[in-house]
């Protein structure tokens, strides 16, 4: 049986205030499969500073107790992804970039030895064998963005293929009633449905 892991990273922790966490619902009640879930806006993640980067970058054998409690949740979001098969993730774009909690995640995610190996050749990406599916939301409608190039080559360092990058833009006409919720999310739904007809 396939492990779907589900990741919310939008501060709008209400399934009908946001989209992303609307389109990563519906991709994960069509899974066949075991679903983990993980809200970034409800984990509390440590900052990266010079401490963690040191325990880091410390053997896992030779780390203090104290390094080994700094890294945990670290350790807990790796073991998440190693868990997974596939991976489905709500992406909304603040300020042109991605939200604060995505980004904190993804640095905690990269554990050399782990997640990434360094080789004579350059780094090589360990989750080889995993999909992700992500869903960009915006308010304003986009000539471009950042964040789906960003996705691309983070996840792609880290060996994951495919990458599939939906983006839903122009959410804020649904905030002010320039069209129903229903509407704009109907052929983003449509897609999703498609994807296991």
């Amino acid at each position: 049986m396939s492990t779907l892991l589900r990741i919310d990273s939008s501060p709008l922790r209400e399934r009908e205030q946001s989209i992303s966490r609307t389109l990563t619902e519906q991709f994960a009640r069509h899974w066949r499969g075991a679903v983990v879930y993980r809200d970034l806006a409800a984990t509390a993640m440590p900052m990266i500073d010079a401490a963690w980067i040191a325990a880091s970058y410390t053997p896992k054998r030779d780390r203090t107790p104290a390094q080994h409690a700094m890294l945990a949740c670290s350790d807990e979001l790796v073991a998440e992804l190693l868990a997974a098969d596939d991976y489905v993730l709500g992406v909304p774009i603040h300020n042109w970039s991605t939200t604060a909690s995505l980004k904190l995640w993804a640095d905690q995610i990269v554990q050399f030895g782990v997640t990434v190996a360094a080789t004579p050749g350059g780094l090589r990406g360990l989750l080889v064998g995993k999909r992700l599916t992500a869903f960009v939301t915006a308010g304003r409608h986009l000539e471009s963005n950042l964040v789906a190039p960003w996705l691309n080559q983070f996840f792609g360092q880290l060996g994951v293929d495919p990458i599939r990058i939906v983006v839903a833009d122009g959410t804020a006409d649904v905030k002010h009633r320039k069209i129903d919720r229903g509407g704009f999310l109907a052929p983003h739904v449509a897609t999703i449905d498609s994807w296991f007809a």
